[in-house]
């Protein structure tokens, strides 16, 4: 048996990191079995679904690097396939015509929730309330499943699944476990509407039959829809996936993800906050799965090591610590010009001069293993960007007195006589200017900082020096020491 997973999220808005992450289980789990990864997008809600949602969804998919293995299916393209597959389960007895109107439905919820309000008020209700408003909030199954019961003349109708009336539906999942839920608990749901449009469970299951889908990974808000959809793959006589539901991602206070937790798009994490997709793919892989006390996991090792056995049932928390640590670790190996390629396409980089730029590529190697994603990466490169003249604040300002100001005069041309520009000939000359007015490196070093970077996160003194090139730290060095001569 060649294994099928397939990722299949609604185009009605941004593509959620716990989809990216379902995403991610489902491409891994067919990688690592030598099978196939497909893609389907559930556009049947035509009123919430749109074109930017499913390009949001499919750029944020590519970005992670989870492209499906054939072009993506829309499932509002397979409609009249859903309604021959209705009429089917009606011709086996497993579905049946039912003229039941959504107004009927919603005065039975009516009368329920009337009953409910009297039974709080009241205290108690009669034998006959009671048993009514027990009926009431029963599973729904309509008097018209009695197939020798016909139906009104030109009533317009839906059809509706004819569940079982006794016994238990078990499913054994990869996560959850074997649970069982009885027949009797569970609606005859509604697969056609009464202008012949499938419905969401129907469209499900006639889909991952037909494209042959083996795996089902999906989140744990989808398991009661399992004993919903089972009984369609019994009615066709269809062989049913194996189904792993995995708990949604909580916030850092163990709640349900949501805005107020931070990002919750894909396009946040790289757009807003300069994340890498391997590092992204790294993340969410260890928010469920986990391999021993492994945390950085490469993509070969993924696919290596991934098992449905490894998924874990306690809800996984957003640890943005943890996240900026996994993606330095990533930072720190990324190629140089694709680093410097992706950070000048950020609007803070897009008007910077050509040679504050060439400053930055030649910085990258050193710049890059101190940022954990790209907005630290500018935030580490500012010193860089910063022109003159640097205007001194606070500590930065309170650093450089008359004092401070004849040192760095009487250091600057020693500096001007180097030969070469390096980083150990720069340390060198300074360390030998320290000795000569018996000083130590601790009564230079925080000023040359205060006038190269105004204060701005930064590396070694003498690695700024040689970051800057010989031209701009002079520049910056004489703008002060000139100051107080």
């Amino acid at each position: 048996m060649t294994v099928v997973t397939r990722f299949a999220p609604s185009p009605t808005g941004y593509l959620h990191i716990g989809g990216a992450r379902t995403a991610l289980f489902s491409w891994l789990y067919a990688r690592a079995t030598g099978g196939k990864f497909l893609l389907r997008i559930e556009d049947t809600d035509k009123e919430r679904s749109t074109q930017a949602a499913v390009d949001a969804i499919i750029d944020g998919l590519n970005w992670l690097g989870l492209g499906g293995d054939e072009p993506p299916l829309l499932q509002s393209t397979r409609a009249n396939r859903h309604a021959e597959i209705a009429h089917e389960l009606v011709k086996r007895g497993a579905a049946y015509h039912c003229p039941v109107t959504a107004e009927e439905l919603q005065a039975r919820r009516d009368e329920a929730e009337a009953l409910q309000k009297k039974k709080a008020t009241e205290g108690s209700l009669s034998d006959a309330d009671a048993a009514r408003m027990a009926d009431l909030l029963r599973p729904f199954r309509s008097p018209w499943r009695d197939p020798t019961r016909p139906l009104p003349a030109g009533a317009p109708t839906v059809v509706r699944l004819r569940m079982p009336d006794i016994g238990d539906l078990t499913v054994a999942d990869n996560v959850q476990g074997t649970v069982s839920r009885a027949y009797a608990d569970i609606d005859d749901l509604i697969l056609l509407r009464s202008d012949g449009t499938p419905t969401y469970m129907l469209a499900v299951v006639v889909d991952d039959h037909d494209m042959g889908v083996t795996h089902v990974i999906r989140g744990d808000d989808h398991f009661l829809n399992t004993f919903r959809q089972l009984p369609i793959y019994h009615g066709m006589g269809w062989p049913q996936p194996d189904y792993s539901h995995i708990p949604l991602i909580h916030g850092p206070d163990g709640k349900k993800l949501s805005k107020r937790h931070g990002a919750t798009a894909v396009d946040e994490y790289r757009d807003a906050l300069g994340y890498l997709p391997e590092g992204m793919r790294n993340y969410l892989l260890r928010l469920g799965w986990s391999h021993g006390d492994d945390e950085i996991i490469s993509d070969e090792q993924a696919i290596a090591w991934f098992g449905l056995e490894g998924l874990n049932k306690a809800p996984a928390r957003l640890d943005f610590a943890k996240l900026d640590s996994v993606n330095k670790h990533y930072m720190s190996l990324a190629d140089d010009q694709r680093l410097f390629d992706l950070w000048t396409q950020r609007p803070e980089a897009l008007a910077l001069p050509e040679a504050t730029q060439h400053r930055i590529r030649a910085a990258m190697p050193h710049l890059k293993t101190r940022a954990a994603n790209l907005v630290q990466l500018g935030e580490q490169a500012r010193f860089l960007t910063d022109l003159r003249p640097i205007q001194l604040t606070g500590k930065a300002a309170d650093q450089v007195n008359a004092e401070a100001r004849a040192r760095l005069a009487a250091l600057l041309p020693q500096l001007e006589g180097l030969a070469e520009w390096s980083e150990p000939a720069i340390k060198q000359q300074i360390s030998q200017f320290c000795a000569q007015i018996g000083i130590g490196m601790g009564k230079i070093g925080p000023v040359l900082r205060a006038v190269l970077t105004a204060g701005a996160p930064s590396p070694d003194i003498t690695l700024v020096l040689a970051l800057l090139g010989r031209n701009e730290a002079f520049a910056r060095i004489a703008d002060h020491a000139e100051a107080g001569a």
